[in-house]
Protein backbone atom coordinates (compact mmCIF):
# COMPACT_ATOMS: atom_id res chain seq x y z
CA UNK A 1 0.00 0.00 0.00
CA UNK A 2 1.65 3.83 -0.90
CA UNK A 3 2.03 6.92 0.69
CA UNK A 4 -0.24 8.06 -0.32
CA UNK A 5 -3.12 5.54 -0.53
CA UNK A 6 -2.62 5.07 3.98
CA UNK A 7 -2.27 8.87 4.21
CA UNK A 8 -5.14 9.63 1.85
CA UNK A 9 -7.29 7.17 3.58
CA UNK A 10 -6.22 8.41 7.03
CA UNK A 11 -7.07 12.35 5.94
CA UNK A 12 -10.66 11.78 4.29
CA UNK A 13 -11.83 9.64 8.01
CA UNK A 14 -10.29 12.37 10.25
CA UNK A 15 -11.73 15.16 7.68
CA UNK A 16 -15.66 13.41 7.77
CA UNK A 17 -15.07 13.87 11.35
CA UNK A 18 -13.25 17.26 12.15
CA UNK A 19 -12.86 19.56 9.19
CA UNK A 20 -15.87 22.33 8.68
CA UNK A 21 -17.58 21.63 5.44
CA UNK A 22 -17.24 25.31 4.50
CA UNK A 23 -13.73 24.65 4.88
CA UNK A 24 -13.76 21.87 2.15
CA UNK A 25 -16.31 23.35 -0.20
CA UNK A 26 -13.93 26.63 -0.30
CA UNK A 27 -11.01 24.39 -1.13
CA UNK A 28 -12.48 23.00 -3.96
CA UNK A 29 -14.36 26.18 -5.19
CA UNK A 30 -10.64 27.70 -5.49
CA UNK A 31 -9.52 24.48 -7.42
CA UNK A 32 -12.72 24.61 -9.88
CA UNK A 33 -11.74 28.64 -10.57
CA UNK A 34 -8.03 27.95 -11.21
CA UNK A 35 -9.12 25.12 -13.87
CA UNK A 36 -11.61 27.68 -15.54
CA UNK A 37 -8.85 30.24 -15.48
CA UNK A 38 -6.43 28.44 -16.77
CA UNK A 39 -8.64 26.27 -19.62
CA UNK A 40 -11.69 27.50 -20.15
CA UNK A 41 -15.27 26.83 -18.34
CA UNK A 42 -16.36 24.28 -20.55
CA UNK A 43 -16.00 20.98 -19.66
CA UNK A 44 -15.82 18.78 -22.47
CA UNK A 45 -12.87 20.60 -23.43
CA UNK A 46 -11.17 21.18 -19.80
CA UNK A 47 -10.23 17.99 -18.29
CA UNK A 48 -8.94 19.68 -15.77
CA UNK A 49 -11.60 21.71 -14.95
CA UNK A 50 -13.85 18.55 -15.11
CA UNK A 51 -12.03 16.71 -12.50
CA UNK A 52 -11.99 19.64 -10.62
CA UNK A 53 -16.21 19.87 -10.72
CA UNK A 54 -16.54 16.25 -10.04
CA UNK A 55 -14.40 16.81 -6.85
CA UNK A 56 -16.75 19.36 -6.13
CA UNK A 57 -19.76 17.54 -6.69
CA UNK A 58 -18.18 14.63 -4.60
CA UNK A 59 -17.88 16.94 -1.91
CA UNK A 60 -21.62 18.16 -2.34
CA UNK A 61 -20.88 21.71 -3.01
CA UNK A 62 -23.73 22.76 -4.37
CA UNK A 63 -24.18 23.45 -8.12
CA UNK A 64 -25.13 27.06 -8.57
CA UNK A 65 -22.05 27.60 -5.85
CA UNK A 66 -19.76 25.96 -8.66
CA UNK A 67 -20.84 27.38 -11.44
CA UNK A 68 -20.34 30.77 -9.85
CA UNK A 69 -16.44 29.59 -9.21
CA UNK A 70 -16.45 28.74 -13.41
CA UNK A 71 -17.76 32.17 -13.95
CA UNK A 72 -14.88 33.83 -11.54
CA UNK A 73 -12.44 31.50 -13.26
CA UNK A 74 -13.41 32.67 -17.16
CA UNK A 75 -13.85 36.70 -15.73
CA UNK A 76 -17.74 36.87 -15.98
CA UNK A 77 -17.94 37.59 -12.80
CA UNK A 78 -15.40 39.22 -10.02
CA UNK A 79 -13.18 37.34 -8.03
CA UNK A 80 -9.42 37.01 -6.45
CA UNK A 81 -6.56 35.50 -8.48
CA UNK A 82 -5.10 32.61 -7.23
CA UNK A 83 -1.60 31.19 -8.18
CA UNK A 84 -0.79 27.90 -7.65
CA UNK A 85 2.71 27.11 -5.54
CA UNK A 86 3.95 24.38 -4.77
CA UNK A 87 6.54 23.59 -1.21
CA UNK A 88 8.50 21.19 -0.25
CA UNK A 89 10.19 19.58 3.07
CA UNK A 90 11.01 17.51 5.19
CA UNK A 91 9.21 15.80 8.39
CA UNK A 92 10.57 14.30 10.97
CA UNK A 93 12.23 11.13 10.50
CA UNK A 94 13.65 12.60 7.23
CA UNK A 95 10.45 11.76 5.56
CA UNK A 96 9.87 14.02 2.28
CA UNK A 97 6.95 16.54 1.92
CA UNK A 98 4.90 18.05 -1.10
CA UNK A 99 2.52 20.95 -0.40
CA UNK A 100 0.28 22.03 -3.20
CA UNK A 101 -1.56 25.50 -2.87
CA UNK A 102 -3.36 28.14 -4.12
CA UNK A 103 -2.99 31.36 -3.07
CA UNK A 104 -4.13 35.16 -3.67
CA UNK A 105 -0.70 36.34 -1.42
CA UNK A 106 2.61 34.29 -1.86
CA UNK A 107 4.92 36.22 0.31
CA UNK A 108 1.52 35.20 3.51
CA UNK A 109 1.73 31.61 2.24
CA UNK A 110 4.90 31.07 2.20
CA UNK A 111 5.45 32.27 5.91
CA UNK A 112 2.73 30.25 6.78
CA UNK A 113 4.29 27.15 5.69
CA UNK A 114 7.59 27.84 6.96
CA UNK A 115 6.09 27.85 10.12
CA UNK A 116 4.17 25.09 10.23
CA UNK A 117 6.70 22.92 9.34
CA UNK A 118 9.18 24.13 12.43
CA UNK A 119 6.40 24.33 14.43
CA UNK A 120 5.68 20.31 13.59
CA UNK A 121 9.26 19.26 13.94
CA UNK A 122 9.42 19.63 9.74
CA UNK A 123 11.78 21.81 7.85
CA UNK A 124 11.45 23.67 4.59
CA UNK A 125 13.66 22.99 1.38
CA UNK A 126 14.55 24.49 -1.75
CA UNK A 127 12.23 23.59 -4.71
CA UNK A 128 13.40 20.77 -6.19
CA UNK A 129 14.81 19.38 -3.24
CA UNK A 130 12.24 16.53 -2.80
CA UNK A 131 10.19 17.20 -5.83
CA UNK A 132 12.58 14.32 -7.80
CA UNK A 133 10.98 11.76 -5.44
CA UNK A 134 7.47 11.88 -6.37
CA UNK A 135 5.90 11.80 -10.27
CA UNK A 136 2.40 13.33 -11.32
CA UNK A 137 -0.44 10.15 -11.43
CA UNK A 138 -4.49 9.98 -11.47
CA UNK A 139 -5.75 7.92 -8.94
CA UNK A 140 -9.48 7.01 -9.05
CA UNK A 141 -11.02 5.16 -5.72
CA UNK A 142 -13.90 3.09 -6.08
CA UNK A 143 -15.86 1.51 -3.01
CA UNK A 144 -14.75 -1.90 -2.02
CA UNK A 145 -18.68 -3.28 -2.72
CA UNK A 146 -17.76 -2.97 -6.41
CA UNK A 147 -15.99 -6.86 -7.51
CA UNK A 148 -12.24 -6.53 -7.34
CA UNK A 149 -11.68 -8.53 -10.50
CA UNK A 150 -14.70 -6.27 -12.21
CA UNK A 151 -13.19 -2.99 -11.38
CA UNK A 152 -9.70 -4.34 -12.49
CA UNK A 153 -10.15 -5.49 -16.07
CA UNK A 154 -12.56 -2.55 -16.76
CA UNK A 155 -9.64 0.02 -15.25
CA UNK A 156 -7.03 -1.81 -17.34
CA UNK A 157 -8.90 -1.89 -20.33
CA UNK A 158 -9.33 1.89 -19.61
CA UNK A 159 -5.66 2.63 -19.52
CA UNK A 160 -4.93 2.14 -15.87
CA UNK A 161 -1.56 1.35 -14.56
CA UNK A 162 -2.17 -1.00 -11.47
CA UNK A 163 -4.93 -1.24 -8.42
CA UNK A 164 -4.53 -1.89 -4.89
CA UNK A 165 -6.83 -1.42 -1.77
CA UNK A 166 -6.18 1.35 1.07
CA UNK A 167 -8.59 -1.15 3.59
CA UNK A 168 -11.48 1.80 2.62
CA UNK A 169 -11.31 1.46 -1.14
CA UNK A 170 -9.86 0.19 -4.44
CA UNK A 171 -7.39 2.47 -5.64
CA UNK A 172 -6.74 2.74 -9.53
CA UNK A 173 -4.08 4.77 -10.63
CA UNK A 174 -3.00 6.00 -14.18
CA UNK A 175 -1.11 8.19 -16.41
CA UNK A 176 -2.12 11.98 -15.84
CA UNK A 177 -3.25 11.31 -19.65
CA UNK A 178 -5.55 8.62 -19.02
CA UNK A 179 -7.26 9.19 -16.02
CA UNK A 180 -10.10 10.60 -17.74
CA UNK A 181 -10.73 7.13 -19.85
CA UNK A 182 -10.41 5.08 -17.27
CA UNK A 183 -12.80 7.52 -15.35
CA UNK A 184 -15.09 6.87 -18.38
CA UNK A 185 -14.58 3.03 -18.91
CA UNK A 186 -16.08 2.54 -14.82
CA UNK A 187 -18.81 5.24 -15.72
CA UNK A 188 -19.81 3.34 -18.84
CA UNK A 189 -19.91 -0.18 -16.94
CA UNK A 190 -21.63 1.42 -14.01
CA UNK A 191 -19.15 1.86 -11.37
CA UNK A 192 -19.11 5.28 -9.82
CA UNK A 193 -15.63 6.58 -8.70
CA UNK A 194 -15.74 7.59 -5.35
CA UNK A 195 -13.36 10.09 -6.30
CA UNK A 196 -11.01 11.10 -9.42
CA UNK A 197 -8.10 13.23 -9.10
CA UNK A 198 -4.26 13.73 -10.25
CA UNK A 199 -1.72 13.58 -7.34
CA UNK A 200 2.05 13.46 -6.54
CA UNK A 201 2.68 9.66 -6.02
CA UNK A 202 6.02 8.84 -4.35
CA UNK A 203 8.55 6.98 -5.87
CA UNK A 204 10.05 4.98 -3.27
CA UNK A 205 8.56 4.92 0.40
CA UNK A 206 10.71 6.05 3.44
CA UNK A 207 9.45 3.31 6.61
CA UNK A 208 8.61 4.94 9.87
CA UNK A 209 8.74 1.80 12.16
CA UNK A 210 8.76 3.88 15.46
CA UNK A 211 5.34 5.04 16.86
CA UNK A 212 5.91 8.12 18.53
CA UNK A 213 8.19 9.63 15.28
CA UNK A 214 4.97 8.57 12.74
CA UNK A 215 2.50 10.37 14.75
CA UNK A 216 4.71 13.56 14.93
CA UNK A 217 5.08 12.56 10.83
CA UNK A 218 1.10 12.69 11.07
CA UNK A 219 0.25 15.77 12.64
CA UNK A 220 2.63 17.85 10.28
CA UNK A 221 0.76 16.76 7.90
CA UNK A 222 -2.58 17.34 9.03
CA UNK A 223 -1.52 20.51 10.22
CA UNK A 224 -0.37 21.38 6.70
CA UNK A 225 -3.57 19.91 4.80
CA UNK A 226 -5.61 22.54 7.50
CA UNK A 227 -4.71 25.65 5.88
CA UNK A 228 -7.19 27.13 3.64
CA UNK A 229 -5.02 27.91 0.58
CA UNK A 230 -3.49 23.95 1.23
CA UNK A 231 -5.05 21.76 -1.83
CA UNK A 232 -3.36 18.84 -1.17
CA UNK A 233 0.19 17.25 0.77
CA UNK A 234 1.89 14.33 -0.48
CA UNK A 235 4.54 12.21 1.60
CA UNK A 236 6.47 9.22 0.79
CA UNK A 237 6.12 7.93 4.85
CA UNK A 238 5.46 4.58 5.21
CA UNK A 239 3.34 4.26 8.05
CA UNK A 240 1.81 1.06 9.74
CA UNK A 241 -1.69 0.47 9.87
CA UNK A 242 -1.81 0.19 13.17
CA UNK A 243 -0.14 3.32 14.26
CA UNK A 244 -2.82 5.08 11.65
CA UNK A 245 -5.58 3.65 13.37
CA UNK A 246 -4.77 4.98 16.57
CA UNK A 247 -4.09 8.39 15.71
CA UNK A 248 -7.57 8.47 13.86
CA UNK A 249 -9.21 7.56 17.25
Amino acid sequence: MSGHSKWATTKYRKGAQDKARAKIFAKCIRLVEVAARDGGGDLDSNATLRTAYQKARAASVPLDTIEKAIRRGTGDLEGVRYESINYEGYGPGGVAIMVETLSDNRNRTGAEMRNLFSRNGGNMAEPGAVGWQFERKGIVTVGLDNDEDKVMEIAMEGGAEDMSSNGAAWVVTTAPADLESVRQALDDAGITPQSVDLSLEPTTLVPVPEEGEAKKVLRLLEAIDDHDDVQAVHSNADISDEVLAAFEG
